[in-house]
């Protein structure tokens, strides 16, 4: 179920060193739509009905829920559709002391235009 303030734990950053990024420009894209293409893969093979890929008792109830709570897609990827979770981050990181002050997110991550944003 997804908490009240509609957040679910992202699971994994992809961090590019700006050097590289300095270097080849194109890079962030690229992994972007990598990561995008393997997700899609991904859950099209959980949703394959032919034989059970994974030893989930009721995995297409588990993956209808998903379907209803997040609309197929619990792990978004993007800045704009991951603003919410990453301001309650940076928030934390501030009142924890961890930051002197929140940084604006568009500083922390390259501008990436995509169907879903």
């Amino acid at each position: 179920m997804v908490p009240r303030t509609g957040i679910f734990p992202m699971m994994h950053t992809v961090v590019v060193r700006e050097a590289l990024l300095e270097r080849h420009p194109w890079v962030a894209e690229s992994l972007f739509k990598a990561f995008e293409q393997s997700k899609r893969w991904c859950l099209e093979q959980m949703r394959f009905s032919g034989s059970s890929r994974y030893t989930l008792p009721w995995l297409h109830a588990d993956l209808e829920e998903v379907d209803e709570l997040f609309g197929g897609d619990p792990w978004p990827y993007g800045l704009e559709r991951n603003r919410a979770a990453l301001e309650a981050l940076l928030g934390f990181l501030v009142d924890q002391r961890f930051l002197p002050s929140a940084p604006d997110l568009e500083e922390l991550f390259v501008p990436i235009v995509t169907a879903n944003e």
